[in-house]
């Protein structure tokens, strides 16, 4: 089984990334596996949005950590679209390997990106990305589940 949707290769053909632009950022694990299913794991991947913020190469705007996947609205800053998604992804990685004492590969391949037009509501994309948890099950009220958060709250 191939660890790319179909057609998601396409995704990387034309795209560019721009300081100052507000993008989605979306990565799954690999085969979907949970390994974000309890708060311990998920904020190693919390603290990786974090260290990109230190380091003035994004602006988190708002985030959900999912069990199997993440999405982040970002502003980004001084740094390329793959580089950030690159450092992130990989700092979850080793945090995780520490912690459990392996050498899981947690992430699929790429990363999905939407450039957030100017136009949209920021407030509703933040909102429909916290609410995330609800879709799923996972909560009936977001303020139950610990693995989010949004500037406007």
């Amino acid at each position: 089984m191939s660890e790319l949707s179909p057609g998601a290769h396409r995704l990387r053909f034309g795209r560019f990334s721009e300081s100052g632009q507000i993008y989605l950022l979306t990565s799954v694990t690999r085969g979907r596996v949970p390994f974000f299913s309890d708060w311990q794991t998920g904020r190693l991947l919390v603290n990786a949005f974090r260290l990109a913020e230190e380091e003035g190469a994004a602006r988190s705007l708002a985030w959900v950590v999912m069990p199997d996947h993440f999405h982040w609205l970002v502003e980004l800053q001084n740094v390329h679209l793959p580089v950030l998604m690159c450092k992130t992804k990989s700092r979850a990685v080793r945090a995780f390997n520490e912690l459990n004492g392996g050498s899981h590969r947690l992430w699929q391949k790429g990363y999905h990106d939407r450039t957030v037009r100017k136009e949209e509501d920021l407030q509703a994309v933040a909102r429909y990305i916290v609410a995330n948890p609800i879709r799923a099950g996972l909560v009936t009220r977001i303020h139950d589940y610990p693995l989010w958060d949004a500037i406007w709250v």
